[in-house]
């Protein structure tokens, strides 16, 4: 590519923008711009020509109509390795326009605003920067094209080492960049026009475009090893999430399954509000927890199943603290203090526990001290999330792929609260059993369908996941719990259908227990409940997980 002599720039977000002009015109570059953009750069004293003067045609109609124009786009699309094209823009007074940078007005912020009107959305939609845009894209092996202010460093540092070239390698990713910024501007307007068009209000817009950016190589492997997998981030997400913790610690990169068993210890862990720790193990909570103190949590929490914690991923809801990253994944803690306790609970005497391996840790910050101690596991990820439990994650869409096509739902985010509850047995709940079926709620709404859960306190000591009949999951929760089922309370994330679930609910040795009610049968299990002595509640609130 010859020098760059010819620029044409036109931005809404001035970031950088002097310095990449100034940087421009001491290699020489004559610069055309436009509106807003000229007088910034006239006014930090930089030269420039005003578009309108080069196309001789003025800027009309508030700046809709600037840049519209054959010597604009003429200069950008012209061929040079083509004689006829040379030839006619000769004849028409056609400069080659070697340099375009330009960025977009902000639509996305402006409909982002609460109180936005469709006429000050519709005025945000950009018509000429895109059009310029994707005329220099195409013609990239004559033209750089520039839309994001963090190129301009990079740009002006090759320009310099090159002799004002830009090679056609940064030219082929900079017109990449531009088609995915345009296709990204283009869906995000078509989303939410949908939306302003539609008769009635809803969430879902008729056209459904979120974009996706590869975020650095791809993952170990996918669910396993033969599979192949990489991460995506949404771009303008509702929340940031998983997609942008950083890792702090860990020689290994993380695998598929590293993100999906993370994403479930943060959903868990930052639905409460006390301090919490949750041991996830296959999407599934095989420990969890909450106390006065983020050690005792996870105390807590590790001594509820280390059998399945071993290879877990753990997820805790406050900084973590030197005294709690001493103990995780300790394996003299393990030995000295989870196994005793565990056995002594459960009455699980023979069970082999192979040692207290961790696969990757999340939480809001770390300590210091906290975070060296970690780092002296080679093999455990530690992942910081600052932003824990932002307040978009209200706005973010559940998506699941099916062949051909998405299903979209809204996140299930809300809760049952004391006052939500129905006592329909004899007996009612105590003040303490309510707080821990309230507590087993929100640790049901996290397992798999059919869930049934187990706690005593605060504490998990049961969990029956993924099983097709509820009657089953009931004896895998007491299996589980095993001495520890003895006066717990059970929360089951759905109703129960017959009374042969109850049954198999009071045979777990569980005193109270909640459950959405609104079955047929609900009569007929209320009276069996009655029957067992149990104390039940609905909270007439389902939370299915498949």
């Amino acid at each position: 590519m010859p020098q760059i002599k010819l620029a044409l720039l036109s931005v809404s977000d001035k970031t950088g923008l002097v310095g990449f002009a100034r940087g421009l015109r001491e290699r020489g570059v004559r610069i055309l711009s436009t509106g807003g953009t000229k007088r910034a750069l006239e006014e930090a004293g930089i030269e420039v020509t005003a578009v309108e003067d080069y196309t001789g045609f003025p800027e009309m109609m508030e700046g809709r109509v600037k840049t519209l124009h054959p010597k604009v786009h003429g200069g950008l699309l012209a061929r040079r390795d083509i004689p006829e094209h040379q030839a006619q823009a000769a004849a028409h007074g056609i400069e080659m326009i070697d340099l375009v940078c330009v960025n977009l007005y902000p639509f996305r912020q402006t409909v982002a605003k609460p109180d936005v009107t469709l006429e000050e959305a519709v005025e945000n939609i950009d018509i000429g920067g895109p059009t310029m845009l994707r005329s220099a894209a195409k013609n990239f092996a004559a033209v750089a094209v520039i839309c994001n202010p963090a190129r301009y460093d990079t740009i002006l540092e090759e320009m310099r080492a090159s002799g004002g070239e830009v090679s056609a390698e940064t030219r082929r990713q900079l017109a990449l960049e531009v088609f995915a910024h345009t296709g990204q501007y283009d869906a995000a307007i078509a989303m939410w026009l949908s939306q302003a068009f539609a008769a009635e209000e809803s969430q879902f817009p008729g056209y459904f475009a979120p974009w996706y950016v590869k975020q650095g190589s791809d993952l170990r492997y996918g669910e396993n090893p033969h599979q192949s997998a990489v991460l995506y981030a949404q771009v303008d997400a509702p929340e940031p999430g998983l997609a942008q913790a950083v890792k702090l610690h860990g020689e290994r990169e993380l695998s598929f399954n590293n993100y999906l068993d993370l994403t479930a210890a943060l959903e868990t862990a930052r639905d409460f509000a006390e301090p919490t720790a949750i041991v996830i193990k296959h999407l599934t909570p095989c420990g969890a927890a909450t106390a006065a103190t983020l050690q005792e949590a996870f105390v807590d929490a590790w001594s509820v199943d280390p059998i399945s914690a071993f290879g877990g991923v753990i997820g805790l809801n406050r900084v973590v603290d030197a005294e709690t990253a001493r103990i995780l994944g300790s394996g003299n803690f393990l030995k000295e203090t989870i196994i005793p306790r565990y056995r002594e609970e459960s009455g699980d005497t023979e069970t082999n526990i192979i040692s207290a391996f961790v696969e990757a840790i999340i939480a809001p910050g770390y300590e210091p001290e906290a975070l060296e101690l970690l780092k002296r596991r080679k093999n455990l990820r530690v992942m910081l999330l600052e932003d824990f439990c932002p307040e978009g994650r209200r706005r973010d869409l559940d998506l699941k792929k099916i062949p051909g096509g998405l299903v979209v739902q809204s996140p299930d985010l809300d809760f049952v609260t004391e006052a939500d509850l129905q006592v329909v047995t004899k007996k009612a709940p105590t003040p303490d059993q309510i707080a821990s079926l309230l507590f087993a709620d929100r640790i049901a709404k996290h397992v798999k369908s059919n869930a049934i859960v187990l706690v005593q306190g605060t504490r998990l000591v049961g969990c029956g996941a993924g099983q097709m009949s509820r009657f089953d999951s009931c004896v895998i929760a007491a299996r589980k719990a095993g001495r520890r089922a003895l006066g717990a309370c059970l929360a089951s994330d759905a109703m129960f259908p017959a009374r042969d679930g109850l049954d198999a609910a009071a045979a777990t040795g569980a005193v109270a227990i909640l459950q959405p009610g609104g079955s047929k049968a609900d009569e007929e299990v209320i009276a069996a409940a009655d029957e067992h002595g149990i104390a039940m509640v609905f909270s007439g609130m389902r939370h299915f997980w498949h």
